[in-house]
């Protein structure tokens, strides 16, 4: 009976540490498929984010929330991807739910300070930054970004001494680099003077000298003054322009300006015009931003007389590149003969060279400028050309460029410039 009794106890022990074994690798197994799981979302939202499918990494992540709607991680990345929509305030939403629970988050503070930053709550933005730099003191993007907002709200001291700051921590912080070469050029006038050489196979060369002023006087108004000098097929000619422009919005200004000339046969006598130009941002993979403008330009010369109608299109390009495109659309017209309307159009591409060092190639068809009498009229042509911008100082450039124009007939018209800028 002893051994029989012990016979039976011992059975269900085992059988009860089988069982306890068995729940163990049951939860084991649970957590760690939960935690995989959890990764592997993550990681597919992060490499959608790398290849810009911000709207497929935003459904991973609200199906995600769909099963777990507790997931800070969730909210959190879901904030970025809104924001980064242009959902603003449903990004602001979401960083606002993550911090609410932990409020000691520096990235979720940052992203949030962005947001504020975008939807230009300065102040708000400000107040979040101050926040993460009292956790993290020595955060180099937490105090770029504080000095931007700075910066933004007109306090420059205090925006200097904080890039200053981040530089400390960072020397190779670019942002702080930019920021703070941006604040030593608060300027409000820019002086520009240059000339321009044609060598023509049909006639003297043609020069040109110029002499400009351009004001910005606050964040709405600006104003340009020039005056050139011509000497073109054995006549001299000197011309004076103004123009000022108006920003309405963020995103939209207006210009309108006239030039006057003394009386002559190579450069317009009388000049008008206006402009209305549009900005947008695009978060894209390819474009980051594209402006527009549309421009009327009169143009009354002795025994002839223009009207331009022209658009522009400049597309911001990753990595700092543009690529221009202009078409113009002219009406001309000669004393007894019909009004005639001619096409022309050039296109641009601007690219980064070396660090204060940007180029341009460009090509043009029918590319008359109507700044010349010999430059309208009847006839076809093709330019090649390029140029270079060097900003050797911080208020300093100089600009050149070089352009041949083919025309029918065999003319050919080899142009080259130069000119000089400065700030101050």
């Amino acid at each position: 009976m002893r051994v029989s009794e012990n016979g039976f106890i011992r059975q269900p022990a085992k059988r009860s540490l089988r069982t306890v074994i068995a729940v163990l690798v049951l939860i084991g197994s649970v957590h760690l498929l939960a935690a995989q799981t959890a990764d592997d979302w993550q990681s597919q939202v992060r490499k959608d984010v790398e290849n810009q499918y911000i709207d497929a990494a935003l459904a991973i992540v609200d199906q995600r929330l769909a099963d777990a709607p507790e997931d800070l991680e969730a909210h959190g990345w879901r904030g970025r991807l809104l924001s980064w929509k242009g959902r603003w305030s449903e990004g602001e939403a979401e960083y606002k739910l993550v911090l609410g629970k932990v409020p000691n988050d520096t990235e979720m503070l940052t992203g949030l300070s962005d947001v504020l930053l975008w939807e230009k709550k300065y102040t708000e933005a400000l107040q979040t930054l101050d926040q993460a730099r009292e956790i993290s003191a020595s955060d180099s993007e937490i105090l770029s970004r504080r000095a931007r907002v700075l910066a933004l709200l007109g306090r420059t001291p205090e925006a200097r001494l904080e890039y200053r700051q981040t530089l400390l921590f960072d020397m190779q912080n670019t942002d702080a680099r930019a920021g703070l070469e941006g604040l030593a050029e608060n300027t409000k006038h820019e002086l520009r003077v240059g000339e321009d050489v044609d060598l023509l196979n049909y006639a003297d060369a043609g020069q040109t000298q110029g002499v400009s002023l351009s004001s910005r006087w606050n964040q709405r108004w600006s104003t340009d003054f020039g005056v050139n000098t011509y000497q073109r097929f054995g006549q001299d000619a000197v011309k004076f322009l103004a123009s000022t422009a108006l920003r309405l919005t963020a995103r939209d200004s207006f210009t309108i300006g006239s030039a006057v000339a003394n009386s002559q046969g190579v450069v317009p006598t009388n000049e008008a015009f206006f402009e209305y130009g549009h900005g947008v941002r695009i978060d894209n993979r390819w474009v980051k931003g594209l402006e527009s403008s549309y421009q009327q330009h009169w143009f009354w010369y002795q025994g002839a007389h223009v009207l331009a109608l022209n658009t522009s299109q400049i597309v911001y390009l990753p990595h700092e590149w543009t690529w221009s495109l202009n078409l113009t659309g002219a009406r001309t017209g000669f004393l007894g003969t019909p009004v005639d309307w001619t096409p022309s159009g050039w296109t641009k591409l601007g690219f980064p060279l070396k660090r204060r060092i940007t180029g341009n190639l460009l090509f043009g068809m029918g590319s008359e400028d109507f700044a010349q009498i010999d430059q309208i009229g009847r006839f076809s042509a093709h330019t090649l050309g390029g140029g270079l911008h060097y900003q050797f100082a911080a208020r300093q450039d100089i600009n050149g460029y070089a352009a041949r124009q083919d025309r029918t007939g065999g003319l050919i018209d080899t142009s080259f410039g130069l000119s000089y800028g400065i700030r101050f």
